[in-house]
């Protein structure tokens, strides 16, 4: 079984340190990782969460996902889904006042896809920020 050390870094995550093998991992910890690092069982970590690592934190002796960091990483991503479809829709807008147009509904999906961001506060699973799409 894969053993790994886990401790919190300076920027307040969590580091994750795979041994070589080259030393046995308890004088790596000591050698290389802070005082408060624990080893683990790799399969003990929520690695189904990788998605969500920088919201990893260590709590005693095991790794948790900090809801309050996954929420900011969802709204992170979908910033950055939504930038190009706000800059079409810019487009969109521009011609259609060009040409005499109807912009209500561009003006609703500019609408809908600056407010995406709201929706991850409500949320209360990981699941569910991972369901919110553009």
């Amino acid at each position: 079984m894969t053993q790994a050390i886990i401790f919190t870094n300076d920027n307040g995550g969590v580091s994750v340190c795979i041994p070589t093998g080259e030393l046995p991992i308890e004088q790596v910890q000591i050698k290389d990782t802070p005082v408060g690092s624990i080893i683990v069982n790799t399969s003990d970590l929520p690695n189904q969460h990788n998605d969500f690592f920088d919201a990893w934190e260590l709590n005693g002796k095991e790794v948790t996902i900090n809801l309050d960091k996954a929420k900011e990483i969802t709204k992170a991503r979908l910033r950055a889904e939504r930038t190009p479809l706000l800059a079409a829709q810019d487009v969109a807008f521009q011609r259609a006042m060009e040409e005499g147009k109807d912009t209500t509904a561009i003006v609703a999906e500019k609408n809908r896809l600056r407010d995406i961001t709201s929706l991850a506060d409500a949320v209360t699973t990981l699941e569910g920020l991972r369901a919110i799409k553009v």
